[in-house]
């Protein structure tokens, strides 16, 4: 399901419509705006959204290409341990221009959507992690130009340690599938790790190195990113956040940005 910006704002005016019931001491807890995604699900009867704007910026000899996208995470939980997910990178503008002959195009469409579920395992113990088990699979929705070809599974493990002193570390290795323009069908990989501080109660700070995907070049390559991001806790149920991306290598924008709020009810 395509999740457009009318479908988003009634989406968001039904969470806040919701009653809510729940301890005082608990506090939200999104999964963007980094790669890695918490072990932790929204838990029962909770519905979380979490929207964003991502400027991405990419330089090539051939072409110079500045791409902006509106990713947004449904969460819904069906249980404590178990959660409902809906997710689509949104309205997607691409702005190219040739660099030779300084010919801009601009391309517009919507991404296509991912379903899927979050388990979530264990609670830490000890020195073993908290540990989650995402299963989701992109579908072929969307405009023509921007969707992939049939369902395409993926699965990640997430995985955090509490160190002390308000850090932590999380880490998220993943598998999944998927086809290039030859409809020809592969599988790549996944794995970050993301070390995060509590600077104070309402603010948060990460940074991370991370490979979304691993690939052969014969499959458009690995792209690695390097990131470090804030966060603002507004009240337990809203929270604000900021993000700073350099790509490692030529497969990935050499520049991004992302800013969004998550709310939940």
């Amino acid at each position: 399901m395509l999740l457009r910006l009318s479908s988003c704002a009634c989406l968001l005016a039904g969470i806040l419509s919701l009653p809510a019931a729940h301890a005082d001491d608990d506090t939200i807890n999104p999964d963007r705006p980094d790669v890695a995604n918490s072990s932790q699900v929204v838990g029962a009867h909770r519905v979380q959204l979490e929207a964003g704007l991502e400027w991405d910026r990419q330089r090539d000899p051939d072409a110079h290409v500045r791409t902006l996208t509106t990713p947004t995470l449904l969460r819904i939980g069906l249980s404590d341990a178990l959660e409902l997910r809906l997710e689509t990178e949104g309205r997607t503008i691409a702005h190219a221009s040739d660099p030779a002959t300084g010919v801009h195009t601009v391309d517009a469409g919507w991404a296509e959507s991912a379903a899927g579920v979050k388990w979530h395992i264990a609670d830490q113990d000890g020195m073993r992690p908290s540990v989650g088990l995402i299963a989701e699979v992109a579908l072929p929705t969307g405009s023509k130009a921007l969707r992939g070809t049939g369902f395409r599974p993926s699965l990640n493990l997430p995985a955090e340690w509490d160190l002390g002193n308000d850090w932590s570390l999380g880490v998220m290795p993943g598998v999944g599938r998927d086809s290039d323009d030859g409809s020809t069908h592969y599988t790549y990989g996944v794995f970050d790790a993301a070390l995060s501080k509590a600077f104070s109660e309402r603010l948060h700070g990460f940074a991370e190195l991370a490979a979304p995907r691993i690939a052969r070049a014969a499959h458009g390559g690995t792209q690695t990113v390097a990131d470090a991001g804030v966060s603002w806790l507004v009240n337990r149920d809203c929270m604000l956040d900021a993000m700073i991306v350099h790509g490692l290598n030529r497969n990935t924008p050499d520049l991004s940005l992302a800013f969004g709020i998550s709310v939940r009810r």
